[in-house]
């Protein structure tokens, strides 16, 4: 292999493979980072070559989907205040692009995304037939192993991390501003009488 070659870590295009309309696509910003090339170049060469770029290979988010992405991911703050649409590139959309930009970096980034890609699908399939054999054992076994099962069914589950409050929390006894209590009522009554 000639030339200087930089890996590119295959943690930071899993990070970079994003699921939108129930699609695994890339955005533009991050294919361009990987590309080592301007967002601007990268789209400019889609641009010059649309119909390489279907529907099913890319497609522009909308405005809720860009504000969306801004809200939920730090990583996409640079977006919030584009005039343009950031496009987002399935794995076929992906694959054209090497062809399209046509360098030797473009080449081997594309490689180890495709690489990645497979990757998810593998693991996402080894999933799925890890919980379909865990039916099955569930249904063979029934009650007698529901506790191993359930178990087991808690650890494959997603671990959600607790979201964090935002703002201060107040660590004051609670007064009864407004409210009619026990104390509010014998004030009102006592000032009623005083008035008489």
């Amino acid at each position: 292999m000639e030339g200087k070659k930089t890996p590119i870590p295959v943690e930071r295009i899993e990070q970079a493979i994003l699921l939108i309309r129930g699609q695994k696509v890339m955005l533009d910003a991050d294919l361009a980072v990987l590309y080592s090339v301007p967002t601007k170049a990268l789209n400019q060469a889609v641009k010059r070559n649309e119909r390489r770029f279907p529907r099913d290979f890319m497609f522009s988010l909308t405005k809720e989907e860009k504000a969306e992405l801004v809200t939920n991911c730090d990583r996409f703050e640079r977006l919030k205040h584009s005039s343009s649409l950031p496009r987002a590139f399935t794995e076929q959309g992906v694959a054209m692009l090497s062809s399209v930009l046509n360098s030797e970096r473009a080449i081997d980034v594309n490689i180890e995304i495709m690489r990645a890609f497979v990757r998810l699908r593998q693991m996402l399939s080894a999933h799925k037939d890890l919980e379909r054999k865990l039916i099955a054992l569930e249904k063979k076994y029934d009650e007698q192993f529901k506790v191993v099962f359930d178990a087991i069914r808690a650890l494959m589950a997603p671990t959600q991390k607790p979201k964090r409050k935002i703002g201060f929390e107040v660590k004051e006894p609670i007064t009864g501003y407004g409210k009619k209590g026990k104390k509010n009522s014998e004030l009102e009554s006592r000032t009623q009488n005083s008035q008489r």
